[in-house]
């Protein structure tokens, strides 16, 4: 028996964002503007960070001085991380907007190394001693977190190229050669600049800036692979029981075709009777929505009794219990959702008559034993599948219901084992030996659950 509806298998592990689905790209969306808004908040602690470090250090302005540049840059940082982050919360980042995000924060940070020179009076070669320049990692390190090697590069480059104004501003002036030196210590004692180690400074930005460049564009591929992977489960659950579709997507190696284990548990088959003479009698959207109604009644019932639904046959459902995880009350489940199904069922069917529709009876047994689960078809095509005698012969014992005139019977193997796991049947239950079923050389002892 086939345990579900057949899935193509691509061979091609690699994920392009371009030829995803729009709702698997608009979830990569979704993983992106949530990263914004931790790099507005991550921004905003730095600037918080940058306005106490100020405040508790020695100032060299006087309080009569007509401008003091550090208030201002951070004052404009400020405001700036405060509209973005409120951008980022209202749905989205414009991508023009974080291009200026990046010029701006990089340019920001660098008004303010730049504005130290003045704070403290000494000559620009100052701040290029400012141990602040660190903070240009932490912010190219932010653009990681969006997923987007282009923005790591942009702040990157941007820092690379800022840095290498300030060394040139530093040295452009009257007097700016003057300030050069080849003498390292001379350099780490003085206001001089040694131009090999600004130098160093830019290319460590910009072997930074590469290196998790290259590691957020595979990071990216594996960003999309996972989120279509997880669409792709969602969907899967559509179309398997949840539990299959959790070993398929979770198994630690690929699903094969021939693979498979053994198991005890317990199938059960129901359907409506003479389902084929009403699909005849009334319109194909009537025909459709009565069916619908029927599956969903089963599908609650089966789902809340631990039961898993293996697929769809027309009007018919074959479900099982233990099989698709191991199970210590599988029969007492599958006679607890035969007496639920039962009732519902009346309870359905009384609906209808009142409605002035035709009564559908529906008609259930289970079988409990051994069974195989496991794929078959090839590496292209494969189908989950369980198989056994105990699924034939609950396949066998629905049809037999006819024959009794009755609406659900279980093996009487089935029943005893259901009620060593705690399953207490109806007054109603009625002990049939050796009846003869269509389809088996041997009698079968049933139960009758439901007359």
């Amino acid at each position: 028996m086939s345990g579900g509806p057949t899935r193509d298998r691509d061979t091609d592990p690699k994920v392009d964002y371009d030829d995803l689905p729009e709702r698997v790209r608009a979830a990569v969306r979704a993983q992106q503007d949530a990263s914004e808004i931790l790099i507005g908040w991550v921004q905003l602690a730095v600037v918080v960070l940058f306005g106490g470090l100020y405040l508790v250090s020695p100032k060299t302005f006087g309080g009569d001085a007509e401008f003091a540049p550090v208030p201002w840059v951070l004052g404009i940082y400020l405001g700036f991380t405060v509209m973005r982050l409120a951008i980022a919360y209202r749905g989205g980042v414009h991508h023009f907007l974080l291009y200026v995000s990046v010029v701006l924060d990089m340019g920001l940070l660098f008004a303010l190394i730049w504005s130290f020179h003045l704070q403290y009076m000494q000559p620009p070669a100052f701040y290029l001693k400012a141990p602040t320049l660190l903070y240009v990692f932490i912010f190219i390190a932010l653009r990681a977190l969006r997923f987007e090697a282009r923005f790591v590069v942009a702040a990157g480059v941007v820092a690379a190229g800022g840095w290498a104004a300030l060394a040139w501003y530093s040295v452009a002036g009257p007097d700016g050669m003057a300030h050069i030196t080849r003498d390292y210590v001379l350099y780490m004692t003085s206001n001089r600049v040694l131009i090999g180690a600004e130098i160093d400074k830019i290319v460590s930005i910009l072997t930074v800036t590469a290196i998790i460049a290259v590691a957020i564009h595979r990071a990216r591929h594996l960003l999309i692979s996972a989120v279509a992977e997880g669409a792709a489960a969602h969907a899967l659950s559509r179309f398997f029981a949840p539990e299959v579709a959790r070993q398929i997507t979770a198994a630690e190696t690929e699903l094969r075709a021939g693979e498979g284990y053994a198991i005890d548990a317990t199938i059960l088959f129901t359907d409506i009777r003479d389902f084929t003479l009403h699909a005849h009698s009334v319109p194909p959207a009537e025909l459709i929505a009565s069916l619908a109604e029927y599956q969903a009644l089963v599908v609650g019932i089966v789902q809340d009794r631990n039961g898993t639904i293996d697929k769809f046959m027309g009007d018919g459902v074959m479900v099982t219990f233990g099989a698709s995880r191991p199970s210590d009350t599988d029969a007492a489940d599958a006679l607890g959702a035969i007496d639920a199904l039962m009732r519902a069922a009346g309870q359905w069917n009384a609906a209808r008559a009142d409605a002035g529709k035709q009564v559908l009876q529906v008609g259930a047994a289970a079988a409990s034993g051994r069974v195989i689960c496991g794929a078959v078809g090839d590496e292209t095509r494969l189908e989950y599948t369980v198989i056994g005698d105990a699924v034939n012969l609950a396949a066998k014992l629905e049809k037999h219901t006819k024959v009794e005139r009755v609406r659900a019977l279980v093996a009487t193997e089935t029943f005893d084992r259901a009620r060593s796991q705690g399953y207490r049947p109806t007054d109603n239950a009625e002990p049939r030996p050796s009846r003869s079923v269509e389809g088996l050389d041997h009698p079968v002892d049933i139960v009758v659950v439901a007359a």
